[in-house]
């Protein structure tokens, strides 16, 4: 990723722009539940064209294109990543699920021996 210095200046009118798009988001989702008795096409209409006017109001602003350039920069490191095969993967389970039982095994027996130390040796209740 790219060391860029972080920047909190921005213009009123981002500013602007920002709030309208928010304004934009809620106004669709308020349409989409007032629209509650028409169809279904016209309610997610509603909806996704709020969506997408606020994407494109954003789209246009500083903090939009920034939003943009990091999603793209978090594409391009996620495709550097070496995932695990089938193989590795089933390994590499196994291994936490034998662990898992061991901890398991280890837990139960620390409890069983408390036990037998508190209550019969120092308590003598059983």
């Amino acid at each position: 990723m790219s060391n860029n210095p972080v920047q909190t200046v921005s213009t009123s009118s981002d500013k602007i722009k920002v709030a309208l798009a928010v304004c934009v988001v809620l106004a669709g989702v308020v349409g989409f539940y007032v629209l509650a008795g028409q169809q279904t096409l016209l309610r997610a209409a509603a909806l996704v064209g709020g969506l997408v006017i606020a994407a494109l109001l954003l789209w246009t602003a500083e903090p939009g294109r920034n939003f943009l350039a990091f999603a793209r920069e978090a594409v391009r490191e996620a495709k550097k990543v070496v995932w695990p095969t089938r193989k590795e993967a089933m390994q590499i389970t196994g291994v936490v699920f034998g662990f898992v039982v061991v901890m398991a095994i280890f837990l139960w027996g620390t409890d069983k021996l408390l036990e037998v130390v508190l209550y019969d040796l120092i308590l003598g209740w059983k």
